[in-house]
């Protein structure tokens, strides 16, 4: 893995993992022991969406770069609904608090989504490849 998509799934993953540990502790403490086992669960669930989509995303900006808008939309559209289904799934669950559940997933969700638009922002990546814009001999 290039050290720029390391540096942008770290950015991403980082806050993330963070937000679901708080997610955690005060699901923990608001529904108990089944409101933390629901939080990690979120948490979880959000890292390997987030995280397997990203890497999806950065392998098709290497291999086809006049796809990657089109691609991260659908893959940011399909990551949601899947999202979704796994909430609809999992709605009426009794090994975990569902509130508590579908709090951190939303939580994680847009802290991981908003990371990732930062670190894309600050990322110094070039649009043009350098040993090919030379002038054509």
């Amino acid at each position: 893995m290039p050290s720029n998509d390391a540096r942008i799934l770290l950015s991403a993953a980082v806050p993330a993992a963070v937000t679901g540990a708080v997610g955690t502790v005060i699901s923990g403490l608001v529904a108990g022991g089944k409101g933390a086992i629901g939080a990690v669960l979120a948490t979880v669930v959000v890292l390997a969406f987030m995280g397997i989509g990203l890497l999806v995303l950065q392998r098709t900006a290497k291999s086809l770069p006049h796809l990657f808008q089109a691609m991260g939309l659908l893959l940011y559209t399909t990551q949601i609904l899947l999202l979704f289904v796994v909430m609809a799934l999992l709605k009426n669950t009794t090994w975990f608090d569902f509130k508590a559940f579908a709090f951190t997933l939303l939580a994680v969700t847009i802290v991981w989504i908003a990371a990732q638009a930062r670190a894309y922002m600050k990322a110094k990546i070039l649009y043009v490849d350098p040993k090919n814009s030379g002038p054509k001999t």
